[in-house]
């Protein structure tokens, strides 16, 4: 692990994996709550966690560096369920990607709890794990210039919902009509780092 630091008050943790970030970004977290960490904001990604607004953070850097990797986060709290019609054009493909039937991919990722790892790319999006590695899915040789709003989407280790209309090179396996981000709404995102997330099958290959 290596702690760098970020201008005057922040440090970036660097980490050698995204079950590592994610960890971290739990029990950092954790401390913050109880008060025992001074941090305005503890952003996490795929490798790193950023923790910034620090009172001391070249006491913090000493601290981490020394501390093992903490126990990975238990799945507690609230599942947000999130209804998905697998209607997605790249269904037939990422099927013979799995060596399985295009009808057997809704089985498959619905039946998996999944987390948010992170967010990013746009307002909204959150980067979910949860899928065994043998289902990890290669980008789409070429991007897609328009992938429609609520769409359902699998790359790399990641499941993804488009939040809004945008160019992208996920493979489409869905569509849902939850808003993932209402600037109107309180928490305005729908998805937050460390959520429990469930896909709920509707429409032809699920329930009404």
């Amino acid at each position: 692990m290596n702690v760098l630091p970020v201008g005057d008050d922040a440090l970036l943790v660097e980490v050698s994996s995204g079950e590592e970030a994610e960890a971290w970004h739990a029990e950092l977290s954790r401390l913050r709550a109880e008060g025992r960490l001074a941090a305005r904001e503890i952003v996490p990604a795929a490798r790193t966690v950023l923790l910034d607004g620090l009172t001391d953070p070249v006491g913090l850097a000493s601290e981490l560096a020394a501390a093992e990797v903490p126990e990975a986060p238990p799945r507690a709290g609230h599942v947000v369920e999130i209804p998905v019609r697998y209607d997605g054009p790249d269904l037939a493909e990422v099927a013979a990607h799995w060596g399985i039937r295009a009808d057997e991919v809704a089985r498959v990722h619905a039946g998996t709890e999944f987390r948010v790892a992170f967010c990013g790319f746009a307002p909204g999006f959150g980067y979910l794990t949860g899928l065994p590695a043998r289902y990890d899915m290669p980008r789409r040789d070429t991007p897609r210039t328009a992938v429609p709003a609520g769409s359902v989407a699998l790359a790399g280790p990641y499941t993804g919902v488009y939040p809004r209309s945008s160019p992208g090179g996920w493979q489409l396996i869905g569509s849902t009509d939850a808003v993932l981000w209402d600037h109107r709404r309180v928490p305005a995102a729908l998805l937050s780092p460390g959520t429990r997330v469930r896909f709920v099958p509707r429409g032809r290959q699920g329930a009404p």
